[in-house]
């Protein structure tokens, strides 16, 4: 499992919010390897993973684009049946608490990456 970060912006729910986000973040070149967003209301969040935080940071900083950043953990695992319900199984057998998860892969592709956040005290537990 790696560490990385994740970086949360809300915005407002309306039309395009998270394209001016990923434009944004496109214009300074910044690839962006994962991102998952949804709505509660009147608001909403879109989280990114990116390959460069430090200058994805500094292009939001420089678009006066507030964000949140979170210490998340990313598991490449098989594309099949059953991996990520084992993947799971083994952080819950070390007493893992999941406040987050994600995960995609591509339609016949061999690998699927999970991101996670888990309670601190039971990140501490697992790496233990």
């Amino acid at each position: 499992m790696a560490k990385t970060k994740q970086l949360s912006v809300t915005v407002d729910n309306k039309p395009g919010a998270a394209a001016e986000i990923v434009r944004t973040l496109g214009n300074a070149k910044v690839n962006i390897l994962a991102l998952a967003a949804w709505v509660e209301g009147p608001s909403g969040t879109v989280t990114v993973i990116v390959e460069d935080a430090r200058r994805a940071k500094k292009a939001l900083d420089e678009a006066r684009i507030a964000y949140t950043e979170t210490a998340v953990d990313q598991v490449e695992l098989a594309n099949k049946p059953g991996a990520l319900a084992k993947t799971l199984d083994q952080l819950a057998a070390k007493g893992v608490n999941l406040n987050m998860i994600y995960a995609t892969a591509t339609k016949g592709g061999k690998k699927a990456v999970a991101v996670y956040a888990a309670a601190a005290e039971a990140a501490k537990a697992a790496t233990a």
